[in-house]
């Protein structure tokens, strides 16, 4: 019969061969992508592009962002902005800015009867309105990298491309809160930035997604899943995305930053409303990213057991130096990729925090309620 310590000691063996699998195998991808040729931007090329934003209360955000998107160096493109059901000033001020550009192709449109929950319902509206061919979808809290984003995302479309994956990370402030914040945002990133690379995309962030508009038309849209109040960017990708139509983009210039929440209570509530619909990926992805995050969160679990009842003391503290070394060296080459090097140091710290993340939000999603979109 196998004692204890003997099987204690295979699950922490196996859990950590199994992440180092992954982080040598899969995420290594984007540690090691070679970066593509740069050629000359020009303000001439490139497809008739709509950028749609869902904006409820975010009057603000609007004045703030609304025009760094309309400088963009792009010659055909027009911005769709739809208020839904908003009960600030945004429809006010949206009013205001299309007078102030009327040489410009701005449409705004006033969702007040929600018919679903979330958000879906007012960015299928802003779509039906879209005349271009390609939907570059972000939010009013965004603020694109620099004036050749749009420039920057449209190349990466390629022959048989019908999606591109962009990053959008969020802007530095202080605190732990803020690098956590940051960290959480790069890794998801090398999540499904890696495994579309591996010809397994499984979903998007809609601060920064391109898609062609007939995929959206030809696929019934977000009809599947209605009745979710989030997924309009990640399971909408998991559905329509395949290991032939996607590609990814993290080009200098490309990123769209975005505001990060303030306080751990809307940081905790955020990523619940996120975290509630991957349940509902493809049975393939779910598989995948829960021996992900199990194997992450039982190597540091199994092995502080292990010390604690002092078994393989030693052998343990050997494997937890080999894994952070190795995952931090591909840190190091994705970090300087994704431009957020200075968050290198704290690599250690958060994965160890991220295995308590994971066990966090594996007993909310089983017990907590839903989140409603703002």
């Amino acid at each position: 019969m196998i004692s204890f310590s003997a099987a204690l000691s295979a699950i922490f063996l196996t859990a950590t061969f199994i992440n180092l699998t992954f982080w040598g195998l899969v995420f290594s991808k984007l540690a090691f992508l070679k970066k593509t040729k740069e050629t000359k931007l020009s303000e001439e090329n490139g497809p008739f592009v709509s950028v749609i934003i869902c904006a409820r209360n975010e009057e603000k955000n609007l004045q703030k962002n609304l025009r760094r998107i309309l400088n963009q160096n792009y010659h055909s493109f027009e911005i769709i902005v739809v208020d839904d059901n908003s009960d600030d000033n945004s429809w006010i001020f949206l009013q205001q800015f299309q007078k102030s550009c009327p040489t410009f192709r701005i449409k705004i449109i006033r969702n007040t009867e929600k018919l679903h929950p979330g958000k879906k319902d007012a960015l299928t509206k802003g779509i039906k309105a879209a005349e271009g061919e390609w939907l570059l979808l972000t939010d009013a809290d965004c603020t694109p990298e620099s004036e050749w984003w749009l420039q920057k995302i449209t190349r990466s479309i390629r022959p048989g491309k019908e999606i591109v994956l962009g990053f959008s990370p969020y802007i530095k402030k202080a605190g732990l809160l803020n690098i956590f914040i940051r960290l959480e945002a790069v890794y998801t990133a090398i999540q499904y930035f890696s495994f579309a690379l591996c010809g397994m995309p499984y979903m998007g962030v809609g601060r920064n997604l391109l898609y062609r508009k007939q995929l959206f038309e030809n696929s019934g849209g977000f009809i599947e899943h209605w009745h979710h109040r989030s997924g309009d960017d990640d399971l909408f990708i998991n559905k329509v995305a395949d290991s032939k139509n996607t590609a990814i983009c993290i080009e200098e210039g490309s990123f769209v930053f975005t505001t990060p929440e303030r306080t751990w209570k809307r940081y905790y509530n955020q990523k619940r409303r996120h975290l509630s619909v991957s349940r509902f990926y493809k049975k393939r992805e779910q598989f995948l990213l829960g021996i992900l995050s199990g194997s992450h969160l039982i190597h540091y679990m199994g092995g502080f057991v292990l010390i604690i009842f002092k078994i393989s003391t030693i052998f343990v503290f050997f494997l937890f130096v080999l894994r952070i070394l190795t995952i931090w060296l591909l840190y190091a080459l994705i970090l300087k990729k994704l431009r957020h090097e200075s968050l290198w140091k704290w690599i250690p710290l958060f994965d160890f925090a991220l295995a308590l993340y994971y066990l966090i939000f594996s007993i909310t999603l089983l017990f907590g309620k839903n989140v409603k979109w703002k």
